[in-house]
């Protein structure tokens, strides 16, 4: 299975298993997952995609 690195709203940096892109009713590449690091359901996007 491959893994995505991704940085929560907060700014940790994680990988995770499972980023649901599949969905077509979604604008953008930001998902809501749970952070390893803080431990609560964060906004989250893939490293590639962020804006600067």
């Amino acid at each position: 299975m491959e893994r995505t690195v991704v940085r929560c709203a907060e700014g940790h940096v994680f990988s995770t298993a499972s980023f649901p892109m599949q969905t077509t009713d979604r604008l953008g590449p930001a998902r809501l997952l749970r952070c390893p690091r803080c431990a609560r359901l964060r906004h989250s996007v893939p490293v590639g995609c962020e804006k600067r």
